[in-house]
């Protein structure tokens, strides 16, 4: 599997349970470039984020900026590829010590069964445990994020428009006001736009769509994921800035909140 085709099959198992973003991405009426993609994973050896990004690199994938998410207790990184026209891919982890021991024995039991030999199921796993209701809402009490991996394992957890590649929107409010007034909600906490020119990067989101799920004692809709919007600014050099600004990150996370 070339890296055309991995990124491929990210994308259909994203709109999967994510039907809104095909909608949206057709709206704009011209191709889509995706500026970067994201997933959500814990700090446990076997499924960390240095896991994640050794696996990538056989993709020509490199690691380029961290980040921390002081209320979340997340840390990320994001890559960058050889080839700048593939996207740059956001990887985030759960610090599961800062957490009940609740918490990390429900996680440990679901992950006891991943295979450490097929890390592209790191990010084409989706989930392969059975989920119990009280565990999710137990899980949703101390981390919304640890809540979403729980029902959804591994998978995209959002992919971002990159505004600056439309030829028929130039700024983000024009976007958001496309998504609105075709029926979608944006994700309003912190304002509807995260960051600002001076901070290089400007980011919106749609809130994630609902999707029925069967768990063992009932069926009932939850979130799944969402669409990003970001537009970026040259820095001092003339330079499309690459990195994210943590602030912002730490209110669109929240797209995925009940």
């Amino acid at each position: 599997m070339n890296t055309e085709q991995f990124l491929n099959k990210l994308w259909e198992n994203y709109i999967s349970y994510a039907p809104s973003a095909e909608k949206i991405s057709k709206l704009f009426g011209e191709e889509v470039t995706n500026d970067h993609i994201a997933f959500r994973t814990l700090n446990f050896d076997k499924c960390s984020i240095e896991k994640q990004a050794d696996y990538l690199s056989s993709y020509g994938y490199k690691v380029c900026g961290d980040y921390f998410f002081e209320q979340k207790r997340l840390e990320a990184i994001h890559l960058e590829n050889d080839n700048p026209v593939h996207p740059k891919i956001f990887l985030s982890q759960l610090l599961s010590e800062d957490f009940s021991d609740e918490l990390r024995i429900i996680m440990k039991d679901v992950l006891n069964g991943m295979s450490e030999e097929e890390p592209e199921k790191l990010f084409l796993g989706g989930r392969t445990w059975n989920i119990d209701y009280k565990k999710y809402e137990l899980l949703a009490s101390e981390s919304e994020y640890a809540s979403w991996l729980y029902v959804w394992g591994f998978c995209p957890n959002h992919f971002t428009v990159s505004v600056n590649h439309l030829t028929s929107f130039n700024e983000l409010d024009a976007v958001n006001n496309l998504i609105k007034t075709n029926g979608y909600k944006l994700n309003s906490s912190g304002g509807e736009i995260k960051g600002s020119i001076e901070e290089l990067l400007e980011q919106s989101s749609t809130m994630a769509d609902k999707v029925r799920v069967q768990f063992t004692e009932l069926d009932t809709e939850v979130p799944s994921c969402y669409y990003e919007f970001a537009k970026r600014y040259p820095d001092t050099n003339g330079k499309l800035y690459q990195g994210f600004v943590s602030k912002s990150a730490d209110k669109i996370f929240e797209s995925t909140n009940k």
